[in-house]
């Protein structure tokens, strides 16, 4: 399981271990959510392999479980190691990298996981918010009065458990999201926004609502972006 940069500008070498390296060169078989954005990824890191040596299967939203995943693998049962690579940050974790994770379980083969960097993660860690019990829940609805329920939703579970509720949305509806948290949060809830982590442009904010509603809007459109109700 190989980490790579979640913001496409960073250097592969300043957000992961060097001890990564060895590893990445070792290997000439990837499944990959993206095959564009891993050839990028490892030809920027330098690895030792040419990259048209190597093997890439896609991975992604589209893949079903069952027979696709078993043909992924088929080269791990006979003996060959892979390398898992998400489009952005670790794999396996907001990624369908977790399918072949399954079958490699499954039928008995070693997984590893490498140290890299995590925006869920990176963004508990600056949030000032309850790092002992949190929860990533993905993509809120998108229908408004769904959206909605769900944003209460979440507010009641991190007021009364006292856990941290982070989700996501597409780029492109940033701005729309945040305006629907402002209207329907209550104004002592803690509202974390955490951007482009990891790239020169990082920018990292929580908030009361109270507070968020009085500050300058964040420019959110485009950016990508994880959301927290604390």
């Amino acid at each position: 399981m190989i980490p790579c940069p979640i913001a496409d500008e960073t250097d592969p070498w300043q957000v992961l271990p060097a001890g990564n390296r060895p590893v990445m060169d070792s290997l000439d078989y990837f499944i990959v959510e993206n095959v564009r954005s891993a050839r990028r990824f490892l030809s920027k890191a330098g690895v030792q392999r040419r990259i048209e040596e190597l093997e890439f299967r896609e991975l992604n939203e589209h893949t079903v479980a069952g027979a696709a995943v078993e043909e992924l693998i088929a080269p791990l049962l006979a003996g060959r190691s892979a390398g898992v690579i998400s489009e952005a940050g670790v794999p396996g974790v907001a990624d369908p990298g977790a399918l072949v994770v399954e079958a490699a379980h499954r039928h008995g083969i070693r997984v590893v996981p490498l140290v890299g960097p995590s925006s869920i993660l990176l963004s508990v860690m600056a949030s000032g918010l309850n790092g002992q019990s949190f929860a990533f829940n993905g993509y809120l609805p998108v229908k408004g009065p769904e959206r909605q329920r769900a944003i209460r939703f979440f507010e009641r579970r991190a007021h009364q458990e006292h856990q941290l509720q982070l989700f996501i949305e597409a780029p492109y509806r940033n701005e729309k999201l945040f305006e629907e948290l402002l209207q329907s949060l209550q104004p002592e809830t803690k509202l974390l926004v955490a951007m482009e982590l990891t790239a020169p442009s990082e920018w990292i904010r929580t908030r009361t609502v109270a507070v968020w509603r009085k500050e300058q809007r964040p420019a959110l459109q485009r950016r990508p972006a994880i959301f927290g109700i604390g």
